[in-house]
């Protein structure tokens, strides 16, 4: 098997899947920049390529089924295996959201692109992971998910939210279940915070960098063979569930 490592990082084009998509381009990796708009994706390749790491494009809409098979048999046909899988995609939708009024489709909308759509992505890819000596996935949570957070006293998380968080929570849960089934099979599988980052999915209104922001999807993606699988992690640690 060829020593050459291949990771997919979804939502690459901009903000935080970028700056993934960089960090594991400079740990070694071959990095596919998964975006569904072909200008913007062409252009996150192009700018990682100027900084060294060895990228390319990956036309990937989540929400697609027809579009991410044709991913998964692109990966096939060119590298045979994938290694790294970073589903980072995800949308805000009406954030925050009252969960008295919200409407039910755009609850539907944001669960298809953050929870179907990671599932869409990793079962299209399994395959092509099972190949792999040291088979990584690594979905992107928030601080926002943990059922812990939200109802401790005195931790602000930005108030009441029935869409974008409860999404997050799901996709945990999501996570858990993957991590047990294939739990014999050398993966790890684990979520990821990255924190209150400004990016357009706020507004800008974060207070850390989107490279920060990356560090613990980096740090999962490349965790060594005793590593953890099944939890939740930020920069500094496991968050709570």
């Amino acid at each position: 098997m060829s020593s050459q490592q291949i990771a997919l990082v979804t939502g690459a084009n901009k903000g935080i899947g970028y700056e993934i998509a960089a960090g594991l381009g400079a740990a070694g990796f071959t990095v596919g920049v998964g975006a569904r708009d072909d200008h913007r994706r062409d252009e996150a390749v192009a700018a990682l390529r100027a900084d060294g790491v060895d990228a390319f494009g990956v036309p990937l809409d989540v929400t697609d089924d027809a579009g991410v098979a044709a991913a998964a048999r692109a990966l096939d046909e060119r590298f045979g295996r994938l290694d790294v899988l970073v589903n980072n995609a995800g949308i805000a939708g009406p954030w925050p959201a009252d969960p008295t009024t919200v409407a039910p489709d755009a609850l539907r909308a944001v669960l298809d692109t953050n929870v179907i759509g990671a599932v869409r992505v990793t079962n299209a890819m399994l395959p092509l992971l099972r190949r792999s000596a040291h088979p990584r996935i690594v979905n992107q949570s928030s601080h926002v998910a943990s059922l812990t957070l939200q109802t401790t006293p005195g931790v602000d998380l930005g108030g009441v939210d029935g869409v974008y968080a409860p999404s997050k929570t799901l996709l945990d849960a999501v996570t858990i279940q993957y991590a047990k089934a294939l739990a014999g099979a050398g993966f790890k599988v684990n979520g990821a915070c990255p924190g209150y980052v400004a990016t357009d999915l706020n507004g800008f209104a974060g207070t850390s960098t989107p490279r920060e922001g990356a560090e613990a999807a980096v740090r999962l993606a490349t965790l060594p063979d005793d590593g953890p699988t099944g939890g939740l992690f930020d920069r500094d640690g496991v968050v709570p569930w």
